[in-house]
């Protein structure tokens, strides 16, 4: 069953319509529905195309967050090969909410690493809804090193609110974690790809996220703290979301213009979670233009401009 925004109600009312005309044809053969859900369908597609080329920051984030939208698993299963995970930091466990691996893409050696939400409650506590412990950072820098010494490119996508934040995870050494993840990403010398495909939250995203190419899907969001975090440090309040999302450009969009990104990866008309698998092909004919175009730049060359990308963000930029 398709899950609405509340910015769909309209949507949803005109589809829940069709689903009724649909079920009263099951029941009653000779009941002639063609003409008037082709109608309701025209409306419906005209309702979602209009609501989609008009959406606010903070609606940006509900699509991000969509429980339908593919996650890492989605483009792990449909994008690679020989998929083989590759499990722990060898120094304290396996982190869930990181997954990393060994796979081909389109016949390539690649490293593969990305957040996973989950999918239903089990799925999502087994992941922790995405947010990465200190072993998770530890586990990506393992493979960074691991990539770089044997020469394989790194494809990493993004998906997550946050590292984790608890008590366990400062007791572990989550900003250390983090720092030397981010370290390690911007040594390597291979091309590395990054792809927001939901959220890219702090430096939870930045950590298996300094790639020399960076894109986001049309409807992924990326951005220093949550919308609610940020208005409940400014205002004191967490229902100024809205206005957080807005202040804090993490559009896609935005982040191009800022020059955070490199481009930008269309998605469906309606989001990623209407058509999951037209999204995901997306992503992957943007991994392998990126991969042609990277392969014809030394090693050094590589992390050399990784860096200077990083460097330069934010300078002699009016906000």
């Amino acid at each position: 069953m398709h899950t609405y925004l509340d910015f769909e109600r309209p949507i949803a009312e005109v589809e829940g319509k069709i689903v009724e005309l649909r079920k009263l044809a099951e029941e009653d053969p000779a009941l002639q529905i063609d003409s008037e859900v082709a109608r309701l369908q025209t409306r419906a597609d005209t309702l979602v195309k209009d609501a989609y080329a008009k959406l606010t920051p903070w609606q940006k984030v509900q699509v991000a967050r969509h429980p339908g939208r593919p996650h890492f698993t989605d483009y792990a299963k449909n994008l690679f090969d020989e998929f083989t995970p590759l499990a722990g930091d060898r120094s304290f466990g396996d982190d869930h909410a990181i997954i990393t691996a060994l796979a081909r893409f389109r016949g390539r050696s690649v490293m593969v690493m990305g957040h996973e939400k989950g999918n239903d409650t089990k799925t999502r506590l087994k992941h922790n809804f995405g947010m990465a412990m200190p072993e998770g950072y530890r586990k990506s820098e393992r493979m960074f090193e691991m990539a770089d010494r044997f020469g394989l490119p790194v494809i990493s996508l993004v998906d997550t609110s946050g590292a984790y934040n608890g008590v366990a995870a400062e007791e572990r050494g989550q900003s250390e974690a983090i720092a030397r993840s981010t370290q390690a990403g911007l040594q390597v010398r291979v091309p590395f790809i990054t792809v927001v495909i939901g959220e890219g939250g702090s430096g939870g995203a930045l950590a298996i996220a300094t790639g020399n190419r960076v894109y986001m899907l049309e409807h992924a969001v990326y951005s220093v703290i949550s919308p609610e975090g940020c208005a409940s440090i400014l205002w004191r309040k967490s229902d100024k979301q809205q206005e957080a999302a807005a202040a804090m450009r993490i559009s896609a969009q935005d982040c191009l213009s800022l020059k955070v990104i490199d481009a930008i990866i269309p998605e469906p008309v309606g989001g990623a979670h209407r058509a999951p698998e037209e999204a995901i092909l997306n992503v992957g004919e943007q991994i392998a233009r990126a991969l042609s175009e990277l392969d014809k730049v030394p090693g050094d060359q590589l992390r050399k401009d990784r860096r200077e990308k990083y460097l330069a963000m934010g300078r002699n930029l009016a906000i």
